[in-house]
């Protein structure tokens, strides 16, 4: 007699592309992937995973649709704006979701980002599932998410955490019983793809720039690293740095590079499907965040053998990065940032090729098939 197989539902909703909807395609992906007794699905509220649908398509993802599509009508931009969208989709999905889980009856429902209303149904109605709480990065914990999740404690199954010094927080907070918290690295890496993506070249392959990525935004503050290579040029004045992505500092970002006259050796090349073309051939790889948990692609960086200079903000790249894995400099210090790539910069081969088998080793701890072994224990 064949054994059902258990049923593991995901909720997440986002208004913008960031790094926790690829951890949540790679989280469903990794039980297609691997798991024979159980199926995953991920849940559409409202066709926000429209974005991601040639991925969704090529790993086979079970996508459920929950509503019509009105995603693009949505506000994506502005604090107000975008909580007006949150209340949005809250409201539809309500009764959707609700009726949803009666019907299926999921043994688990996997929550990230927009938790509340999967929390305030659970509060509000019985259902079969077991909640699982994933907390996708260091949490601010205002009155009504303090109060929501202390009401809600007694119907979670489990919180899981991306990094240890998280899950810590959490635990001295004492909102959840400590049982039932338990650390889970994101799935940032898929070796098969880096493999492959990697094979692609650039337009100019020469290693002499430095390379930048995510969304030009206040947490991933650029503008450090323009004041970075107004120094650097002084010295090394043929050197680029290239910076991918896009996002509300795009402006800023392009008015504070031309006051200081570095057009030609700064470049905004928007979003890239493809960083890991980018990465084999850079100098070094950069990241200037105020706050990260845990830091996708610092971790991207350290699987192509790329040498990672990070940020020691909360919480990811202090524990990814380490003593002996890169180099940290202080959390927006624009002198210790210029320190500590001249100390790159003057470091000896032996040592940045050891520091950066040091960081190769870390990322396996972020691979797909490592994430599905832990969640597939914590389940």
């Amino acid at each position: 007699m064949e054994t059902k197989k258990k049923l593991i539902y995901y909720w997440s909703p986002a208004l913008s592309k960031v790094a926790t909807c690829k951890a949540v395609i790679n989280s469903v992906y990794s039980f297609n992937k691997y798991s024979k007794d159980c199926v995953s699905y991920l849940i559409d509220a409202c066709g926000e995973w429209e974005p991601y649908k040639s991925e969704i398509f090529d790993k086979k993802i079970n996508l459920l649709k929950l509503n019509i599509k009105y995603f693009k009508l949505l506000f994506k931009d502005g604090y107000l704006a975008s909580r007006i969208s949150y209340l949005l989709i809250f409201f539809l999905s309500f009764f959707s979701l609700y009726n949803f889980l009666k019907k299926n009856k999921p043994d688990y429902l996997i929550v990230h980002l927009i938790t509340s209303l999967p929390l305030i149904l659970f509060n509000l109605f019985n259902f079969e599932t077991k909640l699982i709480l994933r907390i996708s990065g260091l949490p601010k914990l205002n009155f009504f998410r303090r109060t929501l999740w202390k009401i809600s404690n007694r119907f979670i199954y489990r919180v899981t955490c991306p990094t240890n010094e998280t899950k810590i927080n959490l635990i001295k907070q004492g909102i959840f019983n400590q049982d039932k918290i338990f650390l889970l690295r994101d799935p940032v890496i898929e070796i098969l793809k880096i493999a492959k993506e990697k094979k692609k070249s650039i337009e100019n392959n020469s290693k002499n720039f430095i390379l930048a990525a995510g969304r030009l935004t206040r947490q991933k503050n650029q503008i450090l690293l323009v004041e970075l290579m107004k120094n650097i040029i002084k010295k090394s004045p043929s050197l680029k740095l290239i910076i991918l992505g896009d996002g509300e500092k795009k402006e800023l970002i392009e008015s504070v590079i031309k006051k200081e006259k570095l057009e030609n050796n700064i470049r905004l090349i928007g979003y890239q499907s493809n960083i890991f073309k980018y990465l084999k051939n850079c100098k070094c790889f950069i990241s200037t965040s105020l706050w990260e948990d845990p830091g996708f692609v610092m971790i991207e960086a350290a699987a192509t053998n790329c040498f990672v200079i990070s940020s020691d903000c909360r919480s990811g790249p202090k524990e990814f990065i380490g003593e002996n894995r890169g180099l940290l400099f202080k959390n927006n210090d624009y002198k210790d940032l210029i320190d500590k790539y001249n100390l790159f910069d003057t470091m000896k081969i032996n040592e940045i090729y050891k520091r950066k088998i040091n960081a190769k080793k870390e990322s396996n701890k972020y691979t797909i098939f490592s994430h599905y072994k832990e969640l597939l224990k914590i389940l």
